[in-house]
């Protein structure tokens, strides 16, 4: 099997996280770890205090039963007591298992369940009323003041930040592969999985990004990632920690462009980790204000970062005619998180997402599948043989369950390996080649999702940038022609010509589209038809919208939302 791998050496691995934190703070003690903000100011930690903080809590968490090998479910949005418990469970030989700060009450509980966990750190009232009664958790530390009768075991965070006489040291000894988190993945298709990671997992990636994005002590990231998350949690959070950078949490959690700007004002970040749906509320921004523009795009910003999708073509050229580098990366929670990333120096291409990092090599099994190995992978699965059975080959790679191939300038990501579907011929179709031309084509589409699985031919769900069609921009769009469309109608008959072209880009006359369903409405954690980590979960979108798919099918169902239809013709293209 072809093999692809990086010219450049590893280097040193710091053991474990103990030692990356009592490190940093001999090396930077007076510079600024992480801010928050409060009443309108960035509150800061230096690194010296960080470090007290965390010495601090762990005494007192073993004074209340915490041993080696506990683990503590963290169930709370980003915030400063997250950040220092978190450091202080894993580097305290301890396992921190974060889970989404806002998953309901059912989804809480069988993750307590299924954890094994023995205690719970939670925010506020909000997480204590969707968390059970489970007579396995021993205490419940909580971050604010709470009003909770339910639960008799609750301790305020408080008690664990209270000056102690600190004897016990961070477990500066603990073995690189000894398992500090537990990480459930996003789901995309199916119930989460319980991803266990070492210290090594963890830090060899920290090793090998240093060479490749070379932040220092001098860099500012404003962070809104959730660290439940490996790109959040993993990826960003530690990029940051072990390169000695100030981590700045951004106040709305990334959901509100204006205030991200407002932070931006603040912070002015040199580096600064996305997904493509921010990246476009905030280029969305910028055009309608000369002095936003000129704050977003600063001449400090040293590369934007792009994860969970590829960068759309025309947010992509906002940077790269700045000569800002756009850097894009792929990989798994199972791969902590990053397999590869862009070359910032080469102009960027569909589907093209790099190059492995130092330490990590790829190759492409015969039917496709991208396969792993590296210091970065897992250890496995948590309470899952079957799963683990599958995940690793006989001779020790990793099945990531994407499908790519190797190019002369990187690894090729084509789709998912489960999405792909037969139709009744027999035929397979990747919806990703599509989704990404539709995608690419017209930016006034969000998501595209091509389903088909089991019939005569495929279909589109096409959601709208709705913000988009609102407030059109009359500057020149991506393709000659776009009149910029202002409602569904005009956006779906202004679709017809252009998937009309995207199916001709197609060969196989058996992957085109038939018919397209444009929908005024919108993908949502809240309707978990996107993933905390703002991916498209598909199997959440055809239950959502089964009546919209069987209506392209020539059913009649009734629809609350207002679609357009468009029908394609499948016949006279070249094939």
């Amino acid at each position: 099997m072809q093999e692809l791998t990086s010219d450049i050496e590893l280097g040193r691995i710091t053991p474990n996280i103990a030692t990356m934190l009592e490190e940093n703070a001999i090396l930077y003690p007076e510079k600024i770890v992480y801010a928050e903000k409060k009443n309108g100011v960035f509150e800061e930690i230096t690194w010296k205090d960080f470090l007290v903080k965390i010495r601090t809590i762990l005494s007192n968490l073993r004074k209340e039963g915490f041993q080696k090998g506990d683990k503590i479910l963290v169930y709370t949005p980003n915030r400063l007591e997250m950040l220092l418990t978190e450091m202080a469970i894993m580097a305290g030989d301890g396992i921190s298992v974060p889970v989404f700060a806002y998953f309901p009450k059912d989804t809480v509980d069988k993750l307590i369940d299924h954890s094994n966990a023995k205690f719970i750190v939670a925010a506020s009232d909000l997480q204590l009323s969707r968390i059970s009664v489970h007579p396995a958790i021993q205490s419940i530390f909580v971050f604010d003041s709470v009003n909770n009768a339910e639960h008799k075991n609750l301790i305020p965070f408080s008690k664990l930040l209270a000056p102690a006489q600190v004897t016990d040291t961070l477990s500066t000894e603990a073995l690189p592969d000894e398992v500090c988190l537990n990480m459930y993945t996003s789901g995309t298709m199916g119930i989460p999985k319980c991803v266990q990671l070492t210290h090594k997992n963890i830090l060899s990636q920290q090793a090998a990004l240093k060479h490749l994005l070379k932040l220092d002590e001098n860099d500012r990231l404003l962070s809104y990632l959730p660290w439940h998350h490996s790109f959040g949690g993993i990826f960003e959070r530690f990029s940051a920690l072990h390169s000695g950078a100030t981590l700045m949490l951004e106040s709305s959690y990334g959901k509100d462009p204006v205030e991200i700007m407002e932070n931006w004002k603040l912070v002015k970040p040199s580096a600064f980790f996305s997904v493509p749906k921010v990246y476009q509320s905030l280029i969305e921004l910028t055009k309608s204000n000369s002095e936003v523009e000129k704050l977003f795009f600063h001449s400090g910003l040293k590369f934007i970062f792009t994860a969970a999708a590829s960068l759309p073509k025309n947010l992509s050229e906002e940077f790269e005619k700045r000569e800002i580098p756009v850097i894009e990366g792929w990989g798994l929670t199972e791969t902590s998180p990053c397999c590869t990333l862009t070359n910032p120096e080469l102009k960027r291409q569909p589907g093209i997402v790099g190059n492995p990092i130092p330490g990590v090599t790829i190759r492409i099994a015969s039917d496709g599948e991208i396969q792993v190995k590296g210091p970065n992978v897992m250890k496995g699965y948590y309470k899952n043989e079957e799963a683990n059975k599958a995940a690793f080959t006989t001779d020790g790679w990793y099945c990531t369950g994407d499908v790519g191939e190797i190019t002369s300038t990187g690894l090729k990501l084509i789709s998912r390996k489960d999405r792909i579907f037969k139709l009744t011929n027999g035929e397979k179709v990747i919806p990703s080649e599509m989704e990404i031309l539709i995608q690419s084509k017209c930016h006034y589409i969000t998501f595209a999702m091509i389903v088909g699985g089991g019939k005569e031919y495929p279909v589109a769900l096409l959601f709208p940038n709705r913000k988009e069609l609102e407030h059109p921009s009359y500057e020149l769009s991506p393709d000659e022609g776009c009149f910029c469309p202002r409602n569904i109608n005009e956006l779906g008959r202004c679709l017809h010509g252009c998937l009309q072209q995207t199916n001709n880009c197609l060969t196989q006359k058996f992957s085109k589209i038939k018919y397209a369903m444009v929908i005024n409405d919108e993908l949502s954690l809240e309707k978990n038809t996107l993933t905390p980590s703002m991916k498209f979960a598909p199997n959440k979108i055809l239950e959502a919208y089964r009546a919209h798919i069987e209506n392209l099918y020539g059913a009649k169902n009734q629809m609350n939302e207002e679609v357009y239809v468009i029908k394609l013709d499948t016949e006279n293209v070249s094939r």
